[in-house]
């Protein structure tokens, strides 16, 4: 299995390797760093605010059956249906998108705080990938595919699979 990581956008340095290094670990398996896109301004909606997250999700392609692709923006992200989103998944192409902007606790006017932010990031990616194997929400509110609605969600949650969805991850 290969995973590959891109920076969408105005990432910082050194957040996607450190991404990188963490969801290897969980997955097993070496994480390489691929240049992204930078432009960002097809998927701006400005009534919103936001960037839409399904269109930024189109333009990563389609991959091969054994490798999935993750986008790391650190834009604010949205769908239709919903006021934001933490990430996106497809699970047919095999990709998926994260943002860190309402990972930070900044955004909601906090001090910085880089540990936590990974920790957050690294959460968000692993429950993405998740989808890409076609692993659906769990009820479980410390796996790491519980869904996400507010950041608190995501910090009660681990960044583990649970034993009702590790099994279902087929390599």
């Amino acid at each position: 299995m290969k995973i590959t990581l891109k920076p969408l956008g105005d990432v910082a340095d050194g957040t996607v390797e450190k991404l990188g290094d963490i969801v290897g670990s969980i997955f097993h398996c070496a994480v390489e760093m691929e240049a992204g896109f930078c432009d960002l301004a097809r998927a701006y909606d400005p009534e919103r605010k936001q960037y839409c997250s399904s269109t930024l999700l189109a333009s990563l392609g389609e991959v091969e059956s054994e490798e999935r692709v993750v986008g790391i923006a650190d834009v604010d992200l949205y769908v239709p249906r919903l006021h934001f989103v933490f990430g996106e998944a497809d699970v047919v192409s095999g990709t998926a998108i994260v943002s860190l902007c309402r990972l930070r606790q900044e955004y909601y006017g906090l001090d910085p705080d880089e540990a936590l932010l990974l920790e957050r990031a690294a959460k968000e990616v692993v429950h993405e990938l998740g989808h890409t194997f076609g692993l659906e929400h769990c009820p479980n509110n410390n796996c790491v595919m519980h869904f996400s609605n507010s950041l608190a969600d995501t910090d009660v949650k681990t960044v583990y699979f649970c034993a009702r969805c590790r099994p279902k991850i087929v390599f």
